[in-house]
């Protein structure tokens, strides 16, 4: 009788170790599915948002588009407009109002020379340098006129982009309610 009794306390010994083991396997097995059921959620909710956002993304990409190449052309006008040759580091010998009479003296003896050797090109030099002094007015006025405009624009883009954002939380909240919106901006 303790025979028997002795194999069968070792038979139910192994029999618990091995449904021990089962369990542990088991729990493993429960814990894997678990996580990828975790990651499948979490993928499907990260699919939703994008799909989301793509749809009211989207229209706006013609737009950002064409404001890309209205900026360029616009960026190019601007620049220019910009250039202008320095007058800056041209060093005098001595006194320079001694220097700009000399060279006064000098232009007027040119000036002179010029007018007898081609008369009719002195007047017209005279009209295309008053051309060229009108050219040089307008495009200066223009350049301040371009740089009033690119500050307008930014304000504009600014007031433009802060509308639509507003406009599209907007129609966020009535599509999908404010509790539903409030995760998407505070979680």
């Amino acid at each position: 009788v303790d025979k028997n009794l002795a194999k069968l306390e070792k038979k139910a010994e192994e029999n618990l170790i091995m449904l021990c083991e089962e369990k542990e396997r088991q729990q493993e097995k429960l814990c894997k599915l678990k996580h990828e059921i975790l990651l499948q959620e979490t993928e499907q909710k990260l699919d939703d948002a994008l799909d989301k956002q793509m749809k009211i993304l989207s229209p706006l990409v013609p737009i950002c588009e064409r404001f890309k190449e209205q900026y360029k052309s616009f960026a190019v006008s601007l620049d220019a407009t910009r250039h202008e040759l320095p007058i800056k580091n041209i060093h005098i010998e001595g006194d320079v109002l001694t220097y700009l009479g000399e060279l006064q003296k000098e232009l007027t003896i040119t000036q002179e020379l010029l007018t007898e050797v081609m008369p009719s090109c002195s007047e017209e030099g005279a009209k295309v340098c008053g051309v060229l002094k009108d050219v040089k007015e307008t495009s200066q006025e223009l350049d301040k006129d371009l740089q009033r405009s690119f500050t307008q624009v930014q304000n504009l883009a600014f007031e433009v982009s802060k509308e639509v954002s507003l406009h599209n939380q907007r129609i966020c909240e009535e599509n999908h309610g404010l509790d539903v919106v409030k995760h998407w901006y505070f979680d």
